[in-house]
């Protein structure tokens, strides 16, 4: 398996830059790139990063996907004046050419490419480019929104062309459309191509029909090109996490490409002059943490657009510490979708139900977006401020956003612990539990007598049981004193090791603990009190405690052809999670499992995101195979082989959608599903 996260940055690139006055263009300036490398500096990402140098772009991958004519107008403008240049410049709607652009375009495609090449062949697991100018607006004959050349779009050609990749994700977080890419491969099947943007009914730029939710592909693309529009400002991580859980993570589980993609966008962010968002940098970690479960792991990560340097600098660190691996920073803000949001994704669900098997079932309808309509109109009936107020304002926020990332950072980071996986040594386990699991030493049977006898001799009857709960104990105080990252255990009674693990990580200060049980937990604790969410996802439904919406019980069995979990884990088990926020994950596998080891990995994967990557497993001892893979999921050492897709059956998607009606009030992350 390969390892390593690779990062491309040359400082060429920053000699492309506006000579005129342009109101419009003044924001993409080369400072962009040069305050993001030194903000991963400061953080010490650059020394853990693998650095491949760029190149240069041929004509021949150039031409992969624009025009002769387009190309020939680039290279003429190496040699004019500024005034000659200035006059090409205004050909185009939101571009500006220096001397050096056509030099640093061809930097921006050749290093794109360069990180395709090392992600590919396994030189590294995966990686992000530093690039400008970006990519995603250029068209097969123009430049277009500070692009030249579309990197991404080249990207995806040559690996198709080059290793003959059949299937191609493409993500575009900016908070513009990508209309170039969407042009380029809108009839094309094998690259499936994901944009959310600021839309606002056509109000914003690019202003176009074509970025409209009902813009789904043509020919043979159609189903292929999904448009996720966002009708008003101040969309946040929920909305943004809703969007994947929805919409983008379903699609790209069930398309199962070979390698992912990223225009990497970070005007989407908080503090962003163009966007309006509000999206904090730790959303981007979550989204990276996200697409690293695609492709096994071949993650390219492209620079796009980001205008407020302090947030485009955080959030590019943000991605990049994902990459390395490193814990996951818990999400901030509440965990509940506008209004607006949960219209948009209603709708691209509707559009795109006749070409995906998972939606097959689903309730999906058009829903007018009366949210928005409204103030739309007010907009359009208030008195337009002065280009100066406008000015005035966008700079007051930028100070106000740089003091509150300031702080803000400084709550969300924390040292990564030394060690990512904890596992107590059995006879043999070394044989089978990865290299990078550090084994650590059991407790003593008299400490862990005196610790049951105080606190736990209701729950522990036998003293055989005793002996295994020294390693539940003994894994779950180094995960509390931040010693390791998260640790695994395997026990012969599972079900009484996870109650004993739950009350001791409450009374050891753990305020919000998530746990997973799959198989008959025989021993619910009582989880009034909010401290604990139990998930129990079992063969038989169990009766359900009045009213007590911290305990719920999942009736699954899983598909005998292969794995169609995907369904549960993000229509129903990760918007429960993310609206808990728990600051621990316990995840357990007791006796009668109706899991397969695809759909249990699948479940750690995706788990990882929350409570700062802080997981304890509890497994059944037998189960040497399940022990294996999921502290190959913890270790982070592979992306974990999640089975054969399946879509799920109309009875078990009518199962998830009475659980989504039951829940939705109070796990709000439920609401982008199902009735409103």
């Amino acid at each position: 398996m390969a390892s390593g996260t690779a990062l491309i940055y040359d400082e060429e690139m920053t000699t492309h830059k506006l000579l005129w006055s342009d109101p419009i263009c003044d924001i993409e300036v080369p400072e962009r790139l040069s305050s993001s490398y030194e903000q991963l500096s400061n953080y010490h990402l650059v020394e853990r990063c693998v650095r491949v140098p760029a190149r240069e772009g041929s004509e021949e991958e150039i031409l992969l996907v624009h025009s002769l004519e387009h190309l020939e107008v680039a290279k003429s403008t190496q040699t004019m004046n500024e005034e000659e240049l200035k006059r090409v410049s205004e050909n185009y709607d939101a571009f500006f050419f220096h001397p050096s652009t056509y030099h640093c375009a061809r930097l921006a495609v050749g290093a794109t490419l360069q990180l395709v090449d090392a992600v590919i062949s396994g030189k590294v697991r995966n990686g992000m480019a530093l690039v400008r100018p970006p990519g995603h607006h250029s068209q097969r004959n123009a430049a277009n929104g500070f692009c030249l050349f579309n990197n991404v779009a080249i990207a995806a050609e040559y690996a198709k062309l080059k290793y003959d990749l059949q299937r191609i994700l493409i993500v575009d977080w900016d908070v513009h459309h990508g209309q170039g890419t969407q042009y380029i491969f809108e009839e094309d099947p094998s690259v499936l191509y994901f944009s959310w943007h600021r839309y606002e009914h056509q109000e914003f730029w690019p202003s176009l029909k074509e970025s409209d939710y009902d813009a789904v592909g043509l020919g043979k693309g159609k189903g292929f090109n999904i448009n996720l529009p966002w009708n008003k400002v101040g969309m946040g991580n929920s909305d943004y996490l809703a969007a994947f859980f929805h919409v983008l993570l379903p699609m790209a589980f069930e398309f199962d490409p070979e390698l992912v993609i990223v225009s990497s966008g970070y005007d989407s962010g908080i503090g962003d002059p163009e966007g309006q968002m509000n999206a904090t940098p730790e959303v981007f970690a979550h989204l990276t943490h996200f697409l690293m479960q695609l492709a096994n792991g071949k993650l390219c990560v492209i620079l796009e657009g980001g205008y407020h340097l302090k947030s485009l600098g955080e959030s590019v660190c943000m991605t990049v510490k994902t990459l390395l691996g490193d814990p996951v920073p818990q999400i901030t803000g509440e965990m509940a979708p506008c209004l607006s949001a949960v219209e948009s994704i209603q709708n691209v669900r509707a559009a795109h139900k006749p070409y995906w098997k998972w939606l097959a079932y689903e309730d999906t309808s058009f829903i007018q977006n009366l949210s928005t309509k409204s103030h739309l109109i007010k907009k359009a009936n208030s008195n337009p401020s002065t280009e100066d107020e406008s000015k005035i304002t966008n700079n007051n926020r930028t100070v106000e956003v740089e003091r509150f990332l300031e702080l803000h950072m400084k709550n969300i980071l924390f040292p990564v612990p030394p060690i990512k996986t904890a596992a107590t040594g059995s006879e043999g386990s070394e044989h089978f539990l990865p290299e990078h699991c550090q084994l650590v030493k059991e407790m003593d049977k008299t400490e862990i007598k005196a610790l049951v006898s105080g606190f736990y001799a209701d729950l522990v009857k036998e003293d055989k049981t005793l002996l295994s709960l020294g390693s539940v104990f003994v894994i779950l105080d180094k995960i509390l004193k931040k010693e390791v990252c998260n640790g695994i255990a395997a026990s012969p009674t599972a079900a009484l090791s996870t109650a004993v693990a739950l009350r001791h990580s409450v009374r050891s200060g753990f305020q919000r603990v998530l746990c997973v049980f799959v198989g008959d937990m025989q021993m619910i604790p009582n989880t009034e009190d909010g401290k604990m969410l139990i998930i129990n996802i079992c063969d038989k439904e169990q009766s359900r405690k009045t009213d007590c919406k911290h305990y719920i019980s999942l009736n699954w069995k899983e598909d005998a052809e292969g794995n169609d979990f995907f369904s549960a884990v993000l229509g129903f088990i990760l918007p429960v999670a993310y609206s808990y926020q728990p600051n621990l994950t316990v995840i357990a596998v007791g006796p009668n499992r109706n899991l397969g080891i695809s759909g249990i990995s699948l479940l750690v994967a995706l788990l990882q995101g929350l409570a700062e990557s802080r997981i304890f497993a509890v497994i059944e001892e037998t189960e040497i195979s399940l022990m294996q893979s999921v502290a190959n999921v913890l270790v982070g050492a592979s992306t974990p082989a999640f089975g054969i897709y399946v879509p799920p059956t109309q009875e078990k998607v009518n199962k998830i959608k009475a659980l989504r009606d039951l829940f939705q009030q109070e796990w709000k992350m439920l609401q982008c599903s199902g009735k409103l």
